[in-house]
């Protein structure tokens, strides 16, 4: 009896180790997929580019924390922290350009890459962020 009582444990130790190493494996995997076949361009928009309709027909997502929303962000911007995409994935279309965005463009390049990997072709990172469309954008309602 001890020894089937020591394989099954065995049995179930092993499982409870293999299945995360097979996610991690899987996700991996997805990113490798996504970076080779991806374009040097591809996910990224820049101010320079955000005309009236562009601005008109896009969702804007501000990455940065609630504090810094409040503070001040592009019109009709939707506040979505940068780490809670995945979590809010529903609230991101999947049939209208995204444009995430932080104060630079580094934590929404993170945010994005995330929904990109998991399938959101759609999403788009603004380069330089907030400050750059201060400076930059081609439009400002």
């Amino acid at each position: 009896m001890k020894l089937k009582q020591l394989l099954l444990a065995t049995s179930v130790a092993f499982c409870i180790n293999a299945v995360p190493a097979m996610a991690q494996e899987a996700a991996v995997e997805a990113m490798q997929e996504y970076m080779m076949f991806s374009e040097y361009e591809s996910g990224i928009i820049l101010p320079q580019q955000l005309d009236q309709t562009v601005f008109e027909t896009a969702l804007f997502v501000d990455t940065r924390d609630a504090g810094q929303f409040e503070e001040g962000t592009i019109p009709g911007a939707v506040n979505i922290e940068w780490r809670e995409v995945l979590d809010r994935i529903d609230e991101i279309p999947e049939d209208r350009m995204t444009i995430l965005f932080c104060n630079t463009g580094s934590l929404s390049a993170q945010a994005a890459f995330a929904l990109r990997v998991a399938g959101r072709s759609n999403v788009v990172v603004m380069q330089t962020g907030f400050t750059g469309w201060q400076q930059d954008a081609a439009y400002k309602p």
